[in-house]
């Protein structure tokens, strides 16, 4: 799902007991031994999507899979990687029993009714018991605010703009969460990043991304905003390793392969593109006083894509507005 997936992964590297606590057994002791990291799982490059936990003192693991609906593919996305995740385990500790593993599928956007509590993939026969996996539905944006804050997170913050009953006003309480409880500068601005990631799925049709937006300018700085830059520059890099590995998997020939990547590239960019005009766009217009014209835009987004984030970064704090402009209308070096 895109920038989605990428920005909620990069978050919750920071914070992964926050994401466990919420699905381990209440009244049990957790503690996070880290996110499983083995030869076979590298294949599937989700390396940080399962988590090593010990509960109340036995060896368990948490399998979470960011959704952005509730698709029919989701069961199978869940099995298949299940058995790369079992194997994984097994070849780590061979003759060890393999710690039970729970699945959870964290779902952002659906249909207005509810969401089942378990899904399920089914393998065994019609005729026979069920064989498979039963996986767990965490469906956030049917959750309130208020639900979300009882989770005792600023991880789960970062829903709040799927919520049900999100509005503006809730929107500034979230950021003021945020703000004073985020640990550091960049982490509290890869909140705010992700807060923008969310509000833009918008499953509601709240419309909430330019008030988001409105408050981060009035509460941080230019240095500090560019600090979200690293999950920009994580989308960009993601992207083109999922243009490549699918054009591969095709088997296809050369010629096609490169023309295929292409064109992959430039849907899966679209997203991280739109991230970069809304992070940058604003920057610029605080250094120029006024609004990127549609020309400057894209010339902000093609030389982040081509030079990479920290070079746009270094113009942006560095360059007085008229050398700013002109920057932008040279060509770009790659």
């Amino acid at each position: 799902m895109g920038n989605a997936d990428i920005t909620l992964r990069h978050i919750a590297r920071r914070r992964p007991a926050d994401l466990a606590r919420v699905f381990a057994p209440e009244h049990r002791a957790v503690e996070v031994l880290g996110w499983i990291d083995t030869q076979v799982t590298k294949l599937e490059r989700r390396l940080d999507k399962a988590l090593r936990l010990r509960v109340g003192g036995e060896l368990r693991v948490l399998h979470v899979e960011f959704c952005f609906a509730l698709r029919d593919d989701v069961p199978d996305q869940i099995f298949e990687y299940l058995g790369f995740l079992f194997t994984a385990l097994r070849n780590e500790a061979p003759g060890e029993p393999v710690p039970p593993i729970e699945s959870v599928a964290v779902v952002l956007s659906g249909p207005r009714q509810r969401l089942p509590a378990t899904g399920k993939r089914r393998t065994a026969w019609p005729e026979r018991r069920f064989s498979g996996t039963h996986f767990r539905i965490d469906a956030v944006y049917q959750r309130t605010v208020a639900e979300l804050r009882a989770r005792g997170s600023v991880f789960w913050l970062v829903f709040a703009p799927l919520a049900r009953d999100a509005t503006a006003a809730a929107m500034r309480e979230v950021v003021a969460e945020i703000h004073a409880r985020a640990a550091a500068g960049e982490e509290r601005n890869e909140l705010y990043t992700a807060l923008l990631v969310m509000a833009a799925i918008d499953p509601w049709g709240h419309h909430l991304r330019k008030e988001l937006i409105m408050l981060f300018d009035d509460r941080e700085t230019e240095k500090k905003l560019l600090r979200s830059m690293p999950i920009i520059g994580e989308m960009i890099l993601e992207a083109e390793r999922q243009a490549a590995q699918r054009a591969e998997k095709r088997g296809e020939k050369r010629g096609e392969k490169r023309g295929e990547r292409r064109g992959e590239k430039r849907g899966e960019q679209k997203g991280a593109q739109k991230a970069i005009a809304e992070l940058l766009g604003r920057l610029f217009a605080r250094r120029v006083g006024r609004r990127p014209t549609t020309e400057e835009e894209q010339s902000i987004v093609e030389r982040a894509l081509a030079m990479g984030p920290g070079e746009v970064e270094d113009a942006l704090l560095d360059l007085d507005a008229e050398a700013l402009v002109r920057w932008l209308a040279e060509p770009i070096r790659r």
